[in-house]
């Protein structure tokens, strides 16, 4: 059997085991030049007929695209039907300032925020609040409350925020920013299944009783995977770097692997009841696409050009 058939088999079986529906939303970033553009846009186009709950559009890890995201939220709700969740974080802007933008996304028709902490600039050591500015992201999530009624999601971190005291603690910053109003608490990706379903145990134990989404990463490859790891404290497990070896040249099986070892990620989460998922897409549809699809999620009918913006994958969520 080709390998393209073990991938279909794969997609078959795991559909055939999965009984309730699920939500999925995803995640892209603004492009940097006109070539990057027209790949969002065509990733756009093709995820967008699977109607997902919400697209969330990145701030850049130190709120350097802001502009950018920007512009990609009022094409996304001049040109498409779907629901943008912009970031919004705390770093490089006062109260008032931050303020304004959600108040000009209200009137905007933006309804959904991703309210995150934010990454310190490139060169700084540890994170400083901006002066008149918020210090953490339950003081955003508040603050926002009293601007209008937005939806808010918010990050969590089932393997602990690298810049947190302790598990304990991190867990609190969590359930501090559900109780101030955020709406549900998006994970930061991870490989191993029972690594979340530890964390939700944890999640319920803490008395959170808000919806936990997982966050699933498709690799497209692995030296940008083991950096995105590095710096927001995800374990890549040794069993997922040796499939990927020796296939430095060869983009076709990576993928296949790819999708295998979402596939079964996704599969392994919705046997223990998870049915809602968010994709960090890295403005590639592809992976994505077939992950969607083995989770039984498929488009009815052509919407136009969409996108979704969350926090980044490389942290700087809290």
């Amino acid at each position: 059997m080709s390998s393209q058939a073990l991938l279909q088999d794969q997609i078959g079986g795991a559909l055939a085991r999965l009984r309730r529906p699920v939500a999925v939303s995803f995640e892209f970033f603004p492009p940097g030049d006109a070539g990057m553009e027209q790949v969002l846009w065509r990733s756009i186009q093709r995820l967008s007929p699977l109607r997902p709950r919400f697209v969330s559009i990145t701030y850049g890890a130190d709120g350097s695209t802001r502009e950018r995201t920007h512009n990609v939220v009022r094409r996304v709700l001049r040109e498409t039907e779907l629901t943008p969740a912009p970031h919004l974080t705390c770093i490089g802007a006062d109260r008032e300032s931050i303020r304004a933008v959600a108040r000009d996304y209200w009137r905007q028709g933006v309804r959904h925020i991703v309210a995150l902490r934010g990454d310190a600039p490139a060169g700084t050591v540890g994170h400083e609040p901006f002066p008149g500015g918020y210090a953490f992201a339950v003081d955003l999530v508040r603050d926002l409350r009293s601007v209008e009624d937005f939806d808010i999601s918010v990050a969590a971190y089932p393997e602990t925020h690298p810049e947190a005291r302790s598990a304990q603690s991190d867990l609190d910053c969590l359930k501090a920013k559900l109780d101030a109003g955020a709406t549900r608490a998006i994970t930061q990706f991870f490989f191993d299944a029972d690594t979340f379903l530890r964390f939700r145990d944890r999640c319920a134990g803490a008395g959170i009783s808000a919806s936990l989404v997982p966050g699933i990463l498709p690799i497209t490859r692995l030296p940008q995977l083991l950096r995105f790891a590095g710096r927001c404290g995800a374990t890549v497990p040794d069993w997922l770097r040796q499939r990927f070896e020796g296939l430095d040249g060869d983009a076709k099986t990576r993928r296949l692997i790819s999708a295998a070892i979402a596939i079964a990620q996704v599969e392994a989460l919705a046997r223990e009841g998870v049915d809602e998922f968010h994709f960090y897409t890295l403005n590639r549809a592809e992976l994505t696409y077939a992950i969607c699809h083995a989770l039984g999620v498929r488009g009815e009918r052509a919407v136009p050009a969409a996108v979704v913006a969350t926090a980044t994958v490389a942290g700087g969520w809290s």
